[in-house]
């Protein structure tokens, strides 16, 4: 059979159907490039910024900025550093919503496994500081609530890094959705933790449990009524008073200092400002910024977008 016999090969190449759509970029194989393989100043910059925080702590280290125990404070700073991403990830679903932002999204499995490498640190440099014996730290974590608790929220990070990726989402199907809203309650047991390992002063865990309050009351709110900066005045007094009572229910059953006194100090601002007035000032500014945004873009949307008036309409 003659050459000009064979079929080509783009006839016999399968043809894709037109419900599939057109192939779908796939993600690029380093951090700092987008789905289609481009680099990304956007997810560099967020990279470098999840950075600096263990950047900074090696410069302390090394320059003797961490006080008598190094160790011990790197692991403390470590820890605090995982809340913190924890948070920021999970404040990405309200930033898209209310400011408009969708590109934003890219960003959130970034952070949650900056979250979750800086759990590792904490957890490695606490195995440092008991100077490597593992038996020892695994009978610790058993026997202290505050380190079971930490371990608790470590391993179940740990399983939403591994199955964060594209291929576990096309594996898991409908499963993966109900698997990672799981970071709901691990984030409070991070925040458990944080409380339970401060001990005496709580101002940063308790501004933590605020801003969590904050992002929860927020997923409760309607679809029709995320993207509204309205509602978000009354979620960041929540938020506060929420705040407030737990900072009271942990000083009143955790220690022996007078709980009635330090709630009273949420009122009186000629002193310090409470967290539970940190939590009502973001909230309030982030409403302001928000009804901000949402008035810049009425004025500057496209016409053809608003809907004709009534008389106009077929």
């Amino acid at each position: 059979m003659s050459e000009a016999a064979l079929p080509s090969p783009s006839a016999i190449r399968p043809r894709r159907s037109r419900r599939e759509g057109p192939p779908q970029p796939k993600p690029g194989p380093w951090p700092w490039l987008d789905r289609g393989g481009r680099f990304s100043w956007m997810k560099a910059a967020v990279l470098l910024g999840c950075c600096v925080p263990l950047l900074r702590l090696a410069w302390l280290w090394t320059s003797d900025g961490l006080g008598p125990e190094p160790l011990t404070e790197a692991t403390h700073q470590t820890g605090n550093w995982c809340v913190r991403f924890l948070l920021i990830s999970l404040a990405i679903t309200p930033v898209r919503w209310v400011f408009d932002w969708p590109k934003g999204l890219q960003l959130r499995r970034m952070l949650g496994l900056a979250a979750l490498g800086y759990a590792v640190v904490h957890l490695a440099l606490y195995v440092g500081n008991e100077h490597l014996r593992l038996w020892h730290v695994l009978l610790e974590i058993v026997k202290r609530p505050y380190l079971s608790t930490g371990f608790t929220a470590l391993i179940g990070l740990a399983v939403l890094g591994w199955t964060s990726t594209d291929g576990w989402l096309r594996k898991l199907g409908r499963e993966w959705k109900p698997l990672h809203r799981l970071v709901y309650p691990l984030a409070a047991l991070g925040i458990l933790h944080f409380y339970m390992q401060s001990k005496i002063n709580v101002s940063e865990p308790a501004l933590m449990s605020g801003l969590f309050l904050w992002l929860m009351f927020w997923r409760l709110l309607p679809a029709r009524w995320r993207g509204n900066p309205l509602p978000l005045v009354p979620i960041a007094l929540l938020a506060a008073a929420g705040t407030a009572g737990l900072e009271y229910l942990w000083y009143a059953l955790a220690t022996k200092l007078p709980a009635p006194m330090i709630f009273a100090a949420n009122f009186d601002l000629e002193f310090e400002y409470r967290p539970a007035v940190w939590v009502l000032i973001l909230g309030v500014a982030t409403a302001a910024l928000a009804a901000g945004w949402w008035g810049i873009r009425q004025v500057f949307r496209d016409p053809q977008d608003l809907p004709a008036p009534p008389g106009l309409r077929e």
